[in-house]
């Protein structure tokens, strides 16, 4: 006779995880949003026919 053990995790276990979660959530979301900034800024830098190079236009930057 095959028994099964039942694996339970501890109590509150779950929520940790979420909370984990949600705080790594929060972590990605700034350094996105930091590379995001940093990638706007160097490209307002460039010239117009620098941005047109590479087939952007200064309201593109806005949209990044």
């Amino acid at each position: 006779m095959a028994t099964t053990a039942n694996i339970h995790a501890p109590l509150g276990a779950a929520t940790i995880l979420h909370v984990v979660d949600a705080f790594t959530n929060v972590v990605n979301t700034v350094v996105e949003w930091k590379e995001s900034r940093k990638t706007r800024k160097l490209l307002s830098e460039l010239s117009d026919a620098q941005l047109d190079d590479i087939g952007l236009s200064r309201a593109d930057i806005a949209d990044l």
